[in-house]
């Protein structure tokens, strides 16, 4: 009880809200570079045709398809896009 008293009145719990702020204002580079690289043109066709397959599939009520493979070939044409320009801008 005392401990906390002392904590209350040395300010030190304000420190830490004011610490974890900063924090959020970092900006993850892969995110960024992510979000760049799905805007391409070789990734926003392959993420139209995943979108296609999940309206596809998300209108049949029985049905054994899934799109594995077009969130992967994404997935893939993403990250390979991403490979090329993330370590160029990072320190």
């Amino acid at each position: 009880m005392v401990f906390e008293e002392k904590m209350i009145i040395n300010g030190e719990p304000e420190d830490e809200e004011e610490e974890e702020e900063e924090e959020e204002d970092m900006v993850d580079p892969l995110e960024t570079m992510r979000q760049k690289c799905e805007e391409t043109e070789n990734c926003a066709h392959i993420r139209e045709r995943l979108e296609t397959c999940e309206t596809r599939v998300s209108s049949r009520s029985k049905t054994a398809e899934d799109c594995t493979e077009e969130l992967f070939d994404f997935l893939h044409a993403r990250d390979h896009c991403v490979s090329h320009k993330l370590f160029h801008s990072v320190k």
